[in-house]
């Protein structure tokens, strides 16, 4: 699968950026047809934040999913921190397995799940982590869990993974009719990865330019 644009990829990083100024939305407080899923809550609830375009287009995507089919969504915006812990930890990771790789390969290795901080879609507000879940909560089968690494799934969280079952491809198919439709698009090593008005969206989408630069942290929650 040599034809996927990482986010390592300097094409990503030479996009420039006209921040539009949409502010980051709380979907805790205005959009009810979404489920969250707390399971990468944090102390300011950054999270459960999208800018307000994308979360448009994400309840827009909602809408075209089938009766009984939700979309749950894991994580939205991610503070710089936090995508800079997340980046240094997992490139640490493997530089533990691969001690002869050098930094480029290993920056390249890392990005396949873990944005490089300067570029990261989830740092713009313009990203979401999600997957399919029934009317009750419960989720549908994917393949693999969210977030689950390259190594543990054997990658198998590649979108388009050789060897998943019939219920599993038709679910990320499920999830790419209604995302591409919203105009969304997928970090294909990634299948819950989408992004609208990043830079990789930009790249992938031929926009002139992205529309979202790096979004400030929402104030802290009580």
């Amino acid at each position: 699968m040599t034809d996927i644009i990482t986010l390592s990829d300097p094409r990503v990083a030479q996009v420039t950026e006209q921040e539009c100024g949409e502010p980051l939305v709380d979907l805790r407080t205005t959009t009810p047809e979404l489920r969250l899923d707390p399971r990468q809550a944090d102390d300011t609830g950054a999270y459960a934040h999208l800018r307000s375009g994308a979360l448009r287009r994400l309840v827009h995507a909602q809408r075209l999913l089938p009766a009984g089919v939700r979309f749950l969504v894991v994580e939205g915006y991610r503070p710089p921190d936090l995508q800079r812990r997340y980046f240094d930890s997992y490139a640490a990771a493997l530089r533990a397995t691969r001690p002869d790789a050098g930094p480029g390969l290993i920056r390249e290795l890392a990005s396949a799940y873990i944005s490089p901080p300067e570029v990261a879609p989830h740092v713009s507000g313009g990203a979401v982590d999600l997957t399919l879940c029934a009317e009750d909560g419960t989720e549908l089968p994917l393949g693999t869990e969210v977030n689950a690494t390259p190594e543990e799934s054997a990658g198998a969280c590649r979108t388009a993974a050789p060897g998943l079952d019939a219920e599993a491809r038709a679910n990320r198919a499920l999830m790419d009719r209604a995302l591409t439709a919203a105009g969304f698009v997928n970090y294909p090593t990634e299948w819950w990865h989408w992004s609208y008005g990043d830079r990789y969206w930009a790249l992938l989408s031929d926009a002139p330019a992205a529309r979202y630069g790096p979004a400030a942290p929402p104030a802290r929650t009580a």
